[in-house]
C-alpha cells in the first residue's frame, strides 16, 4: 500500500485527499494515516493540511521495499523484489533465492552489507545509506561459455543508468568497471551455477558508490562516488531504476545473438580504454599495446608493438591513466 500511496502522491504533484486515497486503495482512513506515518518515519516529508489532504513535499533518499516498488518501471527485473535494511551480501541472498526456485529477474537490494563480495574473494565495503548494493537472478537459455558477456552488459547498464539519472559522463573500463574522471565508481560480480552444460542461474551483483564522501587512503586515488563528482547528494532509487531499465534493454538485445555483435558499437563508444596504452598481465607473459575496442565475443582487441592484433580473453588488463593503473 505504501508504494501505491507514493505513486499517487507523485502523480498528483499537489494535495490528495484522504478520501481519494481510501477509495482508490479500498482501505480505511486509519490505514491510510498509518501508512503515511510509516512513510514519514522512513524519511519522506509528507505535509497534511485539513480539508486539503496529503502532499509529498520532498522525496527522501530511501530504498525501502515501498520506494523501489513505486519507482521501478521495468518489464521483468524486480517482478520479485527482496529488500533488506542489512544483509551479509546481496549476491549470497540472491543465490539462496535462486536455489529455492526464485524466478528470472528477481531483484535483491540492501541498504548495507556486512560481507559484500568483490572480485577474487575480496571484501566490498558497503556502508548504510551511501551506496547501491543490488543483485539480480538471471536464468538465460544460453550456453555457459556465453555467460561471461553478461558482466559487460552490466557495465553498460551502469554507465547508461548513471548518465540518465545524474548527467555524469561515466565510461567503461574493460570489461565491466564504470569510471568517472578516471576513477572507479562501481564493482560488478557475476556468479554462475551450471548443470550438464546448461545454466541453472546467473547472479549479477552491482555495487555503486553513490553518496560516499571519502575513501580509505589506499584507494583514494582509484575510487570516487557520484556525490563527489556531482558536488551534491544523489537520490539512489532513480539510479537503481535507470540501471535496471538499461540492463533489461541490453540483456534482451544480447539474447538475440548470444554475443556482443549488436552491442559492441555502443560499448566501444563508452570504452575508456579505446586508443590508450594498456599493459596486459597474461600468465604466459605480460605485454604492452594499444586497446582498439571489443570484438563480438567481448574480448578486448589489443594491437601489440609489432603490429599484430590479439584478443584478450582473460587475465588482468592494466590501463594507463585509469584510476591509478600504470
Amino acid at each position: 500500500m505504501k508504494s501505491e500511496i507514493l505513486n499517487m502522491l507523485r502523480a498528483t504533484g499537489g494535495y490528495l485527499s484522504g478520501q481519494q486515497l481510501c477509495e482508490h486503495l479500498g482501505v480505511s482512513r486509519t490505514a491510510v494515516w498509518k501508512a503515511v506515518n510509516d512513510l514519514r518515519e522512513e524519511g519522506y516529508i509528507i505535509e497534511a493540511v485539513r480539508n486539503r489532504g496529503y502532499r509529498l513535499v520532498e522525496d527522501a533518499d530511501v530504498i525501502t521495499q515501498a520506494e523501489l516498488k513505486s519507482i521501478l518501471k521495468t518489464g521483468w527485473i524486480g517482478n520479485r523484489l527482496e529488500y533488506f535494511d542489512e544483509t551479509d551480501s546481496t549476491n549470497t541472498r540472491a543465490r539462496k533465492f535462486a536455489e529455492e526456485g526464485a524466478p528470472h529477474g528477481t531483484l535483491v537490494v540492501a541498504d548495507s552489507q556486512s560481507s559484500g563480495k568483490g572480485r577474487r574473494g575480496r571484501l566490498w565495503t558497503s556502508p548504510r545509506g551511501v551506496g547501491i548494493w543490488m543483485s539480480m537472478v538471471l536464468r538465460p537459455d544460453i550456453a555457459p561459455v556465453h555467460a561471461s558477456m553478461l558482466t559487460l552488459i552490466a557495465g553498460m547498464a551502469v554507465v547508461r543508468g548513471v548518465k540518465e539519472s545524474t548527467g555524469l559522463d561515466a565510461m567503461i573500463k574493460w570489461p565491466n568497471d564504470a569510471v568517472l574522471a578516471g576513477r572507479k565508481i562501481c564493482g560488478i560480480l557475476t556468479e554462475m551455477s551450471t548443470e550438464d552444460d546448461s545454466i541453472r542461474y546467473v547472479i549479477t551483483g552491482i555495487g555503486i558508490n553513490v553518496n560516499i564522501d571519502e575513501f580509505p587512503e589506499e584507494i583514494r586515488d582509484k575510487a570516487t562516488s557520484l556525490k563527489m563528482e556531482l558536488g551534491k547528494s544523489v537520490k539512489r532509487s532513480p539510479v537503481i531504476r535507470a540501471v535496471a531499465e538499461a540492463f533489461e534493454t541490453y540483456y534482451d538485445i544480447f539474447l538475440e545473438t548470444c554475443d556482443m555483435s549488436r552491442l559492441k558499437e555502443e560499448y566501444n563508444r563508452e570504452l575508456a580504454n579505446t586508443g590508450r596504452e594498456v599493459l596486459v598481465l597474461d600468465p604466459r607473459g605480460q605485454y604492452e599495446g594499444t586497446a582498439l575496442g571489443i570484438d563480438d565475443e567481448g574480448s578486448l582487441l589489443v594491437r601489440k608493438k609489432d603490429g599484430t592484433v590479439v584478443p584478450v580473453i582473460s587475465g588482468e588488463v592494466s590501463v594507463r591513466g585509469i584510476y591509478g593503473y600504470i
